[in-house]
């Protein structure tokens, strides 16, 4: 059973999500992230608002969305950082937040949003878990919020507008499922919203539309993209044969 915890409080876990609002993580990374599980990886998520200021549903509507959704997904853990919806910013008191949370999972990889977005959240999201993944590492920097970690891959994973990845995980095998986990946040779907800038279509269809076309860039169904600053390092040579 998924437990819901606080940031200092969250359980060492493999692989470590952060979100800028209930639901980002899901339709961004959900297929990839159950393929993690499928090899035994264990994976937590820290959503940074609770979407307060969303046009559609209420903070209890995505609570109960939220939870619903990390128990379909199998995570280990997920937790809330109550950071002000419109309002994230990198100022010390969000960074060590952030900072508690990854000392107390101690990733070995971290998803986060790329920064190129127009949900102004979705930015200073992106900007305030890079200055904390860098901050966590530091032995002298508030010892207080847990032992210094610094997880060895960042990734970046889009937001309302494409990027370029470096990378495509087919997701293909999981993609009904991720569809059945995007279906938990039922306030989020709907008729669509020609007016509204990021969504013309619901929820699900967006994210349907999205890993259909990400997946033609490596001619499968289903694929979820991802962006790593600057080169990978790459010591295994076996998956250049397929």
């Amino acid at each position: 059973m998924m437990t819901v915890a606080k940031p200092a409080q969250l359980p060492a876990c493999d692989v470590l999500a952060f979100g800028p609002h209930p639901d980002d993580i899901e339709v961004a990374c959900g297929g990839t992230l159950l393929r993690l599980q499928q090899k035994a990886w264990t994976v937590a998520l820290v959503d940074c608002t609770r979407g307060e200021m969303g046009s559609r549903g209420t903070v209890a509507d995505r609570d109960r969305e939220a939870e619903a959704a990390a128990n379909a997904l199998g995570v280990t853990a997920r937790c809330n950082l109550d950071l002000p919806d419109t309002g994230i910013c990198s100022d010390d008191e969000a960074t060590n937040r952030v900072v508690a949370a990854i000392r107390a999972v101690r990733p070995k990889l971290i998803f986060a949003p790329h920064a190129r977005d127009v949900h102004p959240d979705h930015t200073a999201a992106a900007e305030l878990i890079g200055r904390a993944h860098f901050l966590a590492g530091l032995r002298n920097y508030q010892p207080s919020l847990g032992a210094p970690h610094r997880a060895h891959t960042l990734l970046r994973y889009p937001g309302n507008q494409p990027i370029e990845p470096t990378f495509v995980i087919d997701i293909s095998d999981v993609s009904d499922k991720k569809a059945d986990i995007v279906r938990c946040y039922a306030s989020q779907l709907g008729p669509r919203n020609t007016q509204h800038l990021v969504q013309g279509l619901d929820l699900l269809e967006r994210t349907i539309v999205r890993e259909r076309a990400t997946g033609a860039m490596i001619a499968v169904r289903s694929g979820e993209g991802f962006w790593h600053d600057g080169p990978l390092a790459v010591t295994e040579l076996s998956w250049l044969l397929g």
